[in-house]
């Protein structure tokens, strides 16, 4: 009895690596891929490739610079671009969406220590950074190849013009305005689902985050379904609202999380001067995470007090 050791978690451990879980998480992603090069044509790809690489090669010479270990291996930097893309329109400027790579990766990622130590989503912070800065091409939709200007069924909405809404097919297809990989909810929900399957992410948070939006959105608002696949909805709950380490790490913690989220989702979209407020409601509660996993997490039993 003398030799036993009390120690905290993980007491269970795995061959998971961090860089099988960013390839099964990119793997996800490829169906919006694909759907967005369909919907918005081959600039898609040229936005997402441009994002892809600039977060790999801020990443390395970040860390070159300051003479740490290179990273850029487990393919995390990688996620980042992808995501990062899919909040962008297609219209959006190569050198804007360089920089929002920078402030994704150097800022919000390095920065705080790296992979597994920031604080935020890196992807929706720099996607909040340049809605701030560069509002007008961050708030221009247009769908190639034709070059046409489409509003967003959510901008529509807070107009109040339901009648210029799509069919709810095109909602779910995503023939319709909005960022690169946020329109073809079908997509997301496949990439969604092979998440869950691999147990890369647990069914917490994002079935909250979806079902709380809905519900309070047929309560107080229009259109539930139309909130349901409007807006970034589904890539934010699947996608961002798992990420490790800016969401609790209890499943407790987690249907908290998505539930505020989706609170501050609808009370944004509702009665914010923002008809979206995906990015803002889940950068919110990343900044509760700690409070909640105070709350939520069990206390180790046989430790000494001090």
């Amino acid at each position: 009895m003398n030799n036993m050791t009390v120690s905290f978690s993980p007491h269970i451990r795995d061959k998971i690596t961090t860089n099988r879980i960013m390839i099964d998480v990119l793997i996800a992603l490829f169906p919006a891929f694909i759907a967005s090069v369909w919907i918005f044509g081959p600039r898609a790809a040229l936005i997402t490739c441009v994002c892809v690489i600039s977060c790999v090669v801020f990443e390395w010479v970040y860390q070159k610079l300051l003479k740490k270990p290179v990273t850029v291996n487990d393919y995390s930097a990688c996620v980042t671009g992808v995501l990062l893309a899919y909040n962008l329109p297609v219209g959006i400027p190569i050198w804007q969406a360089i920089f929002g790579c920078a402030i994704a990766i150097v800022l919000v990622k390095q920065l705080f220590g790296g992979i597994g130590k920031n604080f935020a989503n890196p992807a929706l912070t720099a996607r909040v950074v340049m809605f701030l800065a560069f509002s007008t091409t961050m708030t221009t939709w247009v769908q190639l190849p034709d070059a046409v200007s489409a509003a967003t069924p959510l901008m529509l909405m807070a107009r109040g013009e339901l009648e210029s809404l799509p069919p709810l097919w095109n909602m779910i297809v995503g023939t319709r305005g909005g960022c690169l990989g946020e329109t073809s909810s079908i997509a997301l929900l496949i990439g969604g689902l092979y998440l869950l399957i691999r147990r890369v992410i647990t069914w917490h948070a994002p079935v909250t985050f979806i079902a709380t939006t809905f519900i309070l959105s047929a309560i107080f608002g229009t259109a539930p379904m139309y909130h349901l696949f409007g807006g970034g909805l589904i890539l934010g709950a699947f996608f961002m609202a798992t990420d490790y380490p800016t969401t609790p790490q209890t499943n407790k913690g987690r249907i908290i999380f998505g539930i505020g989220c989706g609170i501050f989702t609808v009370i944004i979209r509702l009665y914010g001067n923002y008809p979206e407020g995906v990015s803002f409601a889940i950068l919110f509660m990343n900044m509760l995470v700690p409070y909640i996993n105070k709350f939520t997490l069990t206390k180790p039993l046989g430790g000494l007090k001090k």
